[in-house]
């Protein structure tokens, strides 16, 4: 059985039974998978150190003990390295940038259950991923926020572009235009095409949504990391200015139409802060998340850093009981 090492600003962590063959640590964590399990239902992350991986064939053998039901990554919004097997870099943005609290695909109607994150090569300074529990966060939010989270839900308005950010043949995997819109239309998403060839979309999401095993409530969306008031200032002034307010790549406003102030947005990044755990990256160190009760980052980094992700368990909406039905996309 696991032992649990439970430090202040930690995720809980388990040290595997030393061990250079991978089949064999492979072998323990079948054996260990019901506590596994259990661990990660408590914490919602937990870490696992001394597993003989280094290269992104082992990341695959441990996922298909851990995760081995597949979630393909949808309505992409990052770039990220393909290492073979369903193994990828967990993101391919500047080393510099520092990455928000987010649950992975939130805004989709599919999304991943469970991620595993795992380190190739640890970078000589900062790189970690931290992670939230956004059961803490929902908590820790003002009441205000998040009973207008519940009621009206979230929105999500996108400009593809490959002068600023993915653009929607990268994003939605296609050539074909006719492809976007049956997607469109199949996942409650609103489109429109530019006269420039680019494309806008607009979708309505449940802030908040339970959990499909434990039933607990958790605030589960982008709200806070797409907004424009999460941009640093200078950066944001540029962006509005070069495209204007409709143009952004990425914004995010409550269900209702309202848009966020930057002291609701700093009342959410508050509140991620304070839910936020964090472990330094060992070479060989698996992460496991769970995307229903953990957000998870990125912190800034300095040399090498590779970490695989592996994404997995996809949980449907409709069986985590959204307060909000996103059956009816906002207006582009």
């Amino acid at each position: 059985m696991p032992n649990w090492e439970l430090n202040p600003g930690r995720p809980a962590l388990t040290r595997v039974p030393a061990t250079t063959d991978l089949a064999e640590a492979c072998a323990w964590l079948r054996e260990n998978e019901t506590a596994l399990t259990a661990a990660l239902h408590e914490h919602g992350t937990i870490f696992l150190r001394g597993l003989p991986v280094t290269q992104a064939a082992d990341v695959a053998a441990v996922r298909d003990v851990l995760i081995p039901e597949p979630t393909p990554y949808r309505e992409k919004a990052t770039p990220r390295s393909d290492f073979g097997d369903g193994v990828f870099s967990s993101t391919d943005l500047p080393p510099a940038q520092s990455i928000r609290m987010h649950n992975e695909n939130s805004y989709t109607l599919t999304f991943p259950g469970r991620l595993l994150f795992a380190c190739l090569t640890a970078p000589a300074t900062g790189g970690a991923t931290p992670t939230a529990d956004v059961r803490k966060v929902l908590a820790a939010l003002p009441d205000h926020l998040a009973e207008r989270g519940r009621s009206s839900g979230w929105t999500l308005a996108r400009t593809y572009s490959d002068y600023i950010s993915l653009g929607w043949r990268t994003a939605f995997g296609t050539e074909d235009r006719a492809d976007v819109e049956r997607y469109c239309r199949e996942n409650g998403i609103a489109w429109e095409w530019q006269s420039d060839g680019n494309l806008r979309t607009s979708q309505l999401r449940s802030a908040t949504i339970h959990h499909p095993q434990t039933g607990e409530e958790v605030w589960f969306n982008h709200l806070a990391f797409w907004n424009e008031w999460s941009l640093d200032p200078d950066i944001r002034e540029a962006m509005v200015e070069e495209f204007g307010p409709e143009g952004l790549p990425f914004n995010t406003g409550f269900g209702d139409g309202e848009p966020l102030s930057r002291e609701d947005v700093d009342a959410l990044n508050a509140a991620y802060d304070a839910a936020t755990v964090r472990e330094t990256w060992q070479a060989g160190d698996v992460m496991l998340v769970d995307n229903v009760l953990c957000a998870h980052g990125r912190d800034p980094f300095g040399g090498d850093r590779k970490i695989a992700v592996a994404m997995g368990r996809p949980v449907d909406l409709s069986d985590c009981r959204p307060t909000v039905r996103p059956t009816t996309a906002v207006p582009a």
